[in-house]
């Protein structure tokens, strides 16, 4: 009894350090890629491209740099994908984290466009690109560390936690912008202050590495890389995925979808409302923000609990139906001008995306085999970014100047949700299913094609 007792102590002190590791890296990679975001919105569109009469233009201009690390996540979520289920994801996880703050501390030394020209724009695409193919290899090595280490029971709530290491980077990243923004003057800011917030990437970078070294791969991924090379019909990577599990992979994408475009409307299309439309002041649009990514850090683990306790489908659902409607209700409140109502529209708008977020590292985790699951997971989540978050800000924004009114855009995540919910309802509900069955059930259907090909031959 005491051994038993033991030995449950010491898994769960493996699994609470492996989501310290994994959310020690995710928090790293969303701070490098949130303040790029953010400062495509208050620094990009003013320094690294041409001048022009209408503020929206050059906006627009930093958002089309801003998508390319969303082209860039799929390539990422495919190379980390095929090494990370032939490796291990802690390898692949130390290579990320690497990667993406090598490109991020080189932004912050990016001469503008004043003293280079077109170059500038040029070499930020090409970091942007670096920075956006390092984080599409980390979400899928990331949710899968922890998710593979949990109890089938659980996998919701432990698997959110690096869902909710998201808003701590995009916090961390709004406070450091935020308290440059407020204690520089407006030339020292443009001029070398926003450098510095790129340049810390460096000492974060350094701690979330360390962090992940203490850790290592799961047991049940060990078994299966182990069965992978002593079987040649066993195979893994991106084209087996498609070719064994397409269902999965369209599902994925589908529920990613609406949540995908509509936390880019709430977290970077918002300051473009706010500060364009309304001419509000930046640094309190990011001190608002900070209090809505605070709530969404909360709410995510407690909603990924309730995936456990009442299902996935339901929770995703919920947060599917009040997306469509969001958009009608906080624009409005935007209009109000009132720091209170506007806080609290943006809040609600991360409280509604957590019932879709929190609870996506345990849908998609149970969706494929381990042999395939880095590349099955990568695949889904990653390759919607280019239709769903990296467009979003460029098509709201463009509505926005098109029309003049945010009516536009609201009908447009509306139309994100309607997609969205169609693969709501078409999901399996896996609430408490076994990792080590699917797996069975893999291998199992797997030598039954082989047999019949061999029987047939």
């Amino acid at each position: 009894m005491a051994s038993a007792s033991a030995s449950g102590s010491q898994q769960q002190s493996t699994l609470r350090r492996v989501v310290t590791a994994s959310m020690a890296g995710t928090v790293v990679e969303w701070y490098e890629f949130f303040l790029y975001a953010t400062a495509a919105t208050l620094v990009f569109n003013l320094i690294m491209f041409p001048p022009s009469e209408d503020p929206l233009a050059p906006i627009i201009a930093a958002f089309v740099t801003y998508a390319v690390g969303f082209v860039a996540r799929p390539l990422g979520g495919i190379v980390f994908g095929h090494f990370g289920d032939k490796y291990g994801r802690k390898k692949l996880l130390q290579v990320a984290i690497i990667l993406v703050g090598v490109a991020t501390f080189l932004m912050g030394c990016l001469p503008t466009f004043d003293q280079i020209g077109y170059l500038a724009p040029i070499l930020l695409v090409l970091l942007r690109f670096a920075q956006g193919f390092a984080v599409g290899g980390e979400w899928g090595g990331g949710v899968l560390l922890v998710a593979e280490h949990s109890p089938d029971a659980r996998r919701g709530f432990w698997a959110s936690f690096p869902q909710a290491a998201v808003p701590i980077g995009n916090l961390i990243a709004t406070v450091v912008l935020l308290v440059l923004r407020t204690t520089l003057s407006d030339e020292a800011f443009l001029s070398w202050g926003w450098r510095v917030a790129f340049w810390l990437s460096v000492v974060i970078v350094a701690i979330g590495y360390y962090v992940r070294t203490r850790v290592t791969d799961a047991p049940i991924f060990i078994e299966a890389q182990k069965q992978v090379e002593a079987q040649e019909h066993m195979r893994y990577g991106v084209l087996e995925v498609i070719k064994r599990y397409p269902r999965g992979v369209v599902t994925a994408m589908g529920l990613r979808f609406a949540e995908n475009i509509m936390y880019y409307l709430v977290v970077t299309f918002s300051i473009v409302y706010l500060s364009t439309a309304l001419e509000m002041d930046t640094a309190a649009i990011l001190s608002w923000l900070v209090v809505a990514h605070i709530v969404h850090m909360i709410v995510i683990p407690l909603i990924g609990g309730l995936a456990d306790r009442v299902g996935r489908k339901p929770v995703y659902f919920i947060g599917t139906v009040l997306a469509a409607v969001w958009g009608f209700i906080a624009f409005p409140m935007f209009d109000t001008r009132e720091p209170g109502i506007i806080i609290l529209a943006i809040s609600l708008g991360l409280f509604i995306h957590a019932f879709m977020y929190a609870p996506q590292p345990a849908i998609m985790s149970e969706m494929f085999p381990t042999r395939m699951r880095y590349s099955g997971v990568s695949l889904g989540y990653q390759v919607t970014s280019i239709v769903a978050g990296s467009l979003a800000p460029i098509i709201a924004t463009a509505l926005l100047r098109e029309y003049g009114t945010w009516i536009p855009v609201a009908i447009y995540l509306a139309i994100a949700a309607a997609i969205t919910l169609i693969a709501v309802i078409s999901m399996r509900e896996t609430k408490g299913s076994s990792l080590h069955d699917l797996d069975r059930v893999d291998e199992e259907r797997l030598a039954a094609q082989v047999g019949t090909v061999r029987a047939t031959a």
